[in-house]
């Protein structure tokens, strides 16, 4: 694979590279077109396979939050057509990576030696090169070790990436107001501290001694002594990606099922005791030990649940409130999905459509076991997002509602119910209160 000696990191460079990708994908349009004109049949997923491999393709060599985004995006599989899910997958684990001179001058800069003064192994080609940074395989004192560097200036570019992503994602849901930056804001504080290692070594430590008696599921160990800001080094877990080994295993198995389970009491755990989330659960955070184990690897996203949040986001799952407008809708202004500024005309359509999704998102919490292979429950999803992004009421409506806690609680439970559906894992839902 080729490999980077450089990284765009002002705006205005990075600005050149979204507009070149901006240009290609206008030319996908221009020629989807001109062959209907000719009545040559392309179709829709043709022109959608053009585009996403058009727009991955400039998202990849700009790395950092950029592509972070595409990262997330691959998780929303009911919302983006396949062929965007496809090729924003292979962010996890497909990007060009740095240089070896480059590797080499980040360690000496950041760790103050070259890598073979530091360790008694350390191979300059990368084993996996994602959004933020890639992992290096060293070895010291007899330890396996995976060493994690940082790609230079991302977190520099962070702010520059969103203003340039802001009016699009503005556009695309409909925000309206000068509220919008809280959403913008939360974005950009957590991406920033993703670029810091040493905040995600602490985290790391943190869950590993909080969660290390939930049972089959592994924590690495983490090295001050070789770390800093922009690097990593904890212990080399072997492993399979979840998303390789759900690949090789795509039906439900005891096996699936116990990684399943172990994966869902570690969210609750969290989510339920500590009130604080790993809130990036995406395949490539995970790999499966041979020994059937799970293995965290990535702390660098955690979010903080705080209780004004907590209580009501959980309350809209019980079927006493669900049930009861009045006592629906005092949750629903509690987590700023219904604003002071609505009319009749508002605080009814959104208290519906937010009860049809709170029925339909919140159904395994109202089973003892859940399974999360079940094509109806997703079918049903589909369905919805679907009928959502048709709906012209709702595009019409102020979409600038909503707690700014929303964006990672979100997305943790969408990427937990995403990975659960790639085990085709049948679950016990309360079983995490064992534990607690």
């Amino acid at each position: 694979m080729k490999t980077l000696d450089y990284i765009p990191t002002n705006k205005i460079e990075r600005a050149g590279t979204l507009v070149t990708t901006g240009i290609k994908v206008g030319g996908n349009y221009l020629k989807y077109y001109g062959k209907k004109a000719l009545s040559q049949a392309p179709t829709k997923a043709q022109l959608d396979e053009e585009n996403a491999k058009d727009i991955y393709d400039g998202l990849k060599s700009l790395k950092g939050s950029a592509l972070k985004v595409a990262q997330m995006l691959s998780m929303e599989r009911n919302i983006l057509p396949q062929a965007y899910v496809e090729q924003f997958s292979l962010s996890q684990f497909s990007v060009p990576p740095l240089s070896a001179p480059l590797v080499r001058k980040l360690v000496r800069k950041y760790l103050g030696a070259n890598p073979e003064v530091i360790f008694d192994t350390f191979a300059t080609q990368s084993v996996n090169a994602a959004s933020i940074g890639q992992v290096h395989q060293a070895a010291k004192n007899g330890k396996k070790l995976a060493v994690k560097i940082q790609y230079p200036g991302v977190a520099d570019s962070i702010g520059s990436d969103l203003s340039l992503v802001k009016p699009i994602a503005m556009k695309m849901f409909n925000l309206k107001g000068k509220d919008t930056d809280k959403f913008f804001e939360e974005v950009e504080d957590k991406l920033l501290e993703e670029t810091n290692y040493r905040l995600e070594l602490t985290q790391g430590q943190e869950v590993a001694q909080n969660c290390g008696h939930l049972p089959h599921l592994q924590f690495p160990k983490y090295y001050p002594e070789w770390s800093s800001d922009k690097i990593l080094t904890m212990d080399w877990m072997d492993g399979l990606h979840l998303s390789e080994y759900a690949s090789q295993n795509p039906v439900s198995s005891p096996q699936n099922n116990q990684l399943g389970q172990t994966l869902w009491d570690f969210y609750m755990y969290q989510m339920h005791q500590l009130r604080k989330v790993h809130a990036d659960p995406h395949p490539g955070n995970f790999l499966v030990a041979p020994n059937g184990d799970l293995i965290a690897i990535d702390f660098g996203c955690m979010k903080a649940v705080p209780e004004a949040f907590y209580t009501p986001y959980f309350e809209l799952s019980k079927p006493e409130i669900l049930n009861n407008q009045e006592a629906f809708q005092n949750r629903l202004r509690a987590l700023e999905i219904l604003i002071p500024s609505d009319t009749e005309k508002e605080t009814v359509y959104f208290t519906a459509l937010f009860h049809r999704m709170m029925q339909l998102f919140t159904a395994p919490f109202h089973e003892d076991t859940f399974d999360f292979g079940n094509t109806t429950f997703w079918n049903q999803i589909a369905g919805l997002s679907q009928e959502f992004s048709k709906d012209t009421t709702l595009r019409k409506m102020n979409g600038n509602r909503g707690s700014k806690h929303f964006i990672y609680i979100n997305r943790t439970f969408f990427g937990l119910y995403s990975l659960l559906n790639d085990l085709k894992a049948k679950v016990k839902i309360y079983n995490y209160t064992h534990f607690v």
